[in-house]
């Protein structure tokens, strides 16, 4: 059941041309250089410190490290990261 339903998002996203990031409820992340990251479709914090950001996601996690990090903005589904980003890593679901 879980397939179709994943599938016929998929057919939503290239038919009706809507956003994908929305219709397949994964992140969409904005970054400006290694410097600031946006990031959309969190579902919550799950640690922070200056070098490691961990967010939940809908199928996972993802992590982010660098140097330096500081939460310059928090909404329910958005956060604004600055610092020096040194990478970006998404933990799937096992």
């Amino acid at each position: 059941m879980k397939r179709w339903g994943r599938r016929l998002r998929h057919l939503a996203v290239g038919v009706l041309d809507l956003p994908q990031d929305v219709v397949l409820e994964v992140p969409r992340i904005t970054m400006i250089g290694h410097l600031q990251m946006y990031i959309e479709n969190h579902r919550g914090v799950l640690h922070f410190s200056e070098k490691e950001l961990r967010l939940l996601l809908t199928n996972g996690q993802l992590l982010v490290t660098g140097e330096q990090l500081v939460i310059r903005a928090i909404l329910p589904e958005e956060i604004l990261l600055e610092g020096r980003i040194g990478g970006v890593k998404f933990l799937e679901k096992p």
